[in-house]
């Protein structure tokens, strides 16, 4: 099939009829106050709430709300009714360690029950809750950990062993470290807390803190290409974007069973693993083991997944797999698969139709803007390659940056400039965790500059072009080069390092690493194997680079900055562009 083809849908393509139905009167009439007004309720605009407790007087409050599954074990069900009484306990736990409005929670566990009860019982007593993913180093756990001056860490016992308990005494702000016993019983680590003792004594009772629309509910860390990681602030009010955009973007329906596979560790795994399909009370799958096809295609099948939202890389490696296994599964009951974390390649979409019997329908959002704002939907057509168009309650624009800070919006189709995004959608971050500079740069007037190259076709659909700046983008998860550099430089042997993405038919890029070496030290493939261990062992293998080369020298520019962008140019033959800068240059 030609990849530019266009996929024409039709109410015949529809197993039910879909939300967003009328592209312009739906954005015509849409209006966030009448968001809000399912929303609210006796805890003000609270997330936990709104997630849980808002069903306790209907008939969703018997119903699953995550189906858990693990290897080797059967499934453990929760229904909203139970979500509501755990995170009330977690919630009054929290309450009992002094834990305020404002207080800083920080959740790092695989994708088991008490992950999910922390974050929603965290929510619902007005704690900022900042999740971390379980595969990052010690490292970025601490760093993370300090730059939001953490008080609460919830934990499992095998995770704070690997991973926090030596780093401890670096991280000062820390005060309480509750466990989650990997065996399903209690810990008696020194210096920490069991967390299902203090759950077992902790009332079920609603805890009465009410929050405003403008709390800060929620901390995302996202790397940026220089300097510590950046901390993505959001509101509670950010939960209007997380029930808009799965309405509209996912089309959720109330008999819905749904699986997003990401990890909660990032903000698709919070706003759509967690929040958004539980404002909207229907059933997710969550499922605790890695990448495996047979077993995701058999969670499809026997779980009967109606909508599946995953990544590009995940997609790819299932193409890799061969179209020979997903032919031994049906899956009669999944209607629609969306995509979302980097660009989705035409031939990804194509190969889902002609596969699973379904297009994947790419869309676009980011940390920053807290939900998805462009989104192919499924009433409507599909142009494989694009992100597709700009949701209700979302404008968006392609604009040309001039030298005094300003920008105009640029009407001609076909034109490439920076995606923006006009003010005013809930969900959009309120700022930079200390470092309110970096987050005006962010903004011209009431446009969000999203960093983002893009051109806007005649038809008002949106194709992502590149990044401004060079954040390495891996299997859906950003990685700041600064970050791997920094542990790189840790080795003895490393005077100086760069790091790239390098385009990567799975991943999408994986990260590779360029080195120069002290005095004394030579090249060798075993040098080489140890400073990829080293940095596997300081990042995780989410974050560590994949290969790595010893040159003499960086090329560096005159004020002593490494030029990521030659070492890119010339790993991929690429012109090397303007060297006006480059130390030792013209």
């Amino acid at each position: 099939m030609e990849s530019t083809a266009i996929i024409r849908k039709t109410p015949a393509d529809w197993r039910v009829p879909p939300n967003f139905r009328d592209y312009a009167a739906e954005r015509q009439r849409f209006d966030w106050h009448a968001v809000a007004g399912r929303l609210s309720g006796p805890a003000g605009f609270n997330i936990g709430w709104a997630a849980t407790d808002r069903w306790l007087e209907s008939d969703r409050a018997g119903k699953t709300a995550f189906r858990f599954l693990a290897a080797g074990q059967p499934p453990k069900e929760m229904t909203y009714a139970e979500l509501a009484r755990q995170t009330n306990r977690f919630a009054n736990v929290l309450r009992q360690l002094g834990c305020t409005p404002g207080t800083v929670v920080f959740v790092l566990a695989e994708r088991i029950p008490e992950l999910y009860v922390s974050v929603l019982g965290g929510l619902k007593c007005g704690c900022v809750v900042s999740p971390l993913f379980s595969a990052f180093g010690p490292e970025p756990i601490a760093t993370r950990i300090n730059l939001g001056a953490g008080r609460v860490l919830v934990t499992t016992d095998l995770l704070y062993e690997r991973k926090v308990a030596q780093w401890r005494e670096t991280m000062p702000t820390l005060e309480h470290v509750l466990l989650v016993a990997a065996d399903g019983g209690q810990t008696a680590v020194p210096g920490t807390l069991d967390f299902a003792s203090l759950m077992a004594t902790a009332s079920e009772a609603a805890v009465g803190v009410s929050t405003a629309p403008e709390d800060l509910a929620l901390l995302h860390f996202t790397s940026g290409t220089t300097g510590t990681p950046k901390g993505a602030m959001h509101v509670q009010e950010a939960m209007l974007t997380h029930w808009a955009t799965g309405y509209y973007a996912l089309d959720l329906h109330v008999d819905d069973v749904f699986w997003c596979t990401a990890d909660p560790g990032w903000v698709t795994g919070m706003s759509y693993g967690i929040i958004a399909p539980l404002l909207h009370g229907v059933t997710s799958i969550i499922d605790r083991e890695e990448f495996d096809a047979e077993r995701w295609y058999g969670i499809l099948q026997e779980q009967h997944v109606t909508v599946w939202y995953t990544a590009p890389t995940a997609v790819r490696m299932l193409m890799k797999a061969g179209a020979e296994v997903a032919q031994r599964y049906r899956f009669p009951a999944l209607r629609f698969i969306a995509s979302v974390g980097e660009p989705l390649n035409p031939e990804a979409v194509w190969w889902g139709k002609e596969v699973l019997g379904l297009p994947i329908h790419d869309n676009w959002w980011q940390t920053e803007t807290g939900g998805i704002m462009i989104a192919n939907t499924p009433a409507f057509d599909i142009k494989p390659g694009s992100m597709g168009r700009p949701l209700p309650g979302v404008e968006a624009a392609i604009v040309a940056r001039h030298e005094d800070g300003s920008v105009s919006v640029i009407d001609t189709p076909n034109t490439e400039g920076e995606l923006a995004l006009k003010r005013g959608w809930p969900s959009m971050f309120r700022g930079y965790l200390n470092n309110e500079e970096r987050y005006r740069k962010c903004f011209a007037g009431d446009w969000y500059l999203t960093g983002d190259l893009a051109k806007r076709d005649a038809d008002g659909y949106y194709w992502f072009v590149g990044r401004l700046d060079d954040v390495i983008k891996s299997a859906g998860h950003l990685i700041g080069p600064f970050e791997v550099e920094s542990a790189l430089m840790e080795h003895p042997a490393v005077a100086e390092a760069g790091v790239i993405g390098k385009p990567d038919p799975v991943v999408g890029e994986m990260v590779k690493a360029f080195v120069s070496l002290k005095k004394g030290w030579e090249d060798s493939e075993a040098l080489r194997r140890e400073l990829l261990a080293h940095a596997r062992k300081k990042l995780g293998a989410a974050v560590a680079p994949k290969e790595i080369a010893i040159l003499p020298s960086l090329p560096r520019t005159r004020s002593g900055k490494i030029m990521r962008r030659l070492l890119k140019a010339r790993e991929l033959g690429l012109p090397e562009g303007d060297t006006s800068t480059l130390e030792g240059g013209a």
